[in-house]
């Protein structure tokens, strides 16, 4: 991974652990651009998603493994802006419960029995796990003042 600028004032893995929106762009059949906002895992040099093997991002990324990742954690009251956009590739991996728990605890809570009902029992014949592995990496500090 070639980190091309950052100007953040932390560390990269530290930005990554924060329970953040990732948003994934692939590319349709058609060949048009589409963006999904996603929880991710930032773990083993890579960012992991949970996929529905049911939504359509999945065959996106199985067809077109060369995709892109924003993530934005911005605060208007404080003027706070920091950005991190990767490129890479994705690749659509079989389902691993335990990876999937701690992407899940992230941002639901370690306490399994307090979690919405969707996430208490992902079946593994449905989900998979998308892989993204970044190739290059923009970390900036986009700040303004108020």
């Amino acid at each position: 991974m070639e980190l091309v600028e950052d100007t953040l004032d932390i560390e990269l893995d530290e930005f990554l652990a924060r329970p953040l929106f990732c948003h994934l762009s692939t590319v349709s059949a058609e060949g048009s651009p589409r963006v999904s906002p996603l929880w991710f895992l930032w773990e083993d040099g890579a960012l992991w998603i949970i996929a529905d093997a049911e939504k359509s991002y999945l065959g996106r990324v199985a067809d077109h493994p060369e995709t892109a990742v924003a993530i934005v954690d911005s605060d208007p009251e404080t003027g706070r802006v920091e950005h991190v956009g990767l490129r890479g590739r994705a690749t659509v991996e079989p389902f691993d419960a335990e990876r999937a728990e701690r992407l899940l605890a992230r941002y639901l809570g370690d306490e399994q029995s307090e979690w919405d009902d969707r996430f208490a029992d992902l079946p593994e014949e449905r989900w998979r796990l998308v892989r993204f592995e970044p190739e290059t990496v923009v970390a900036r500090d986009q700040s303004y003042h108020v």
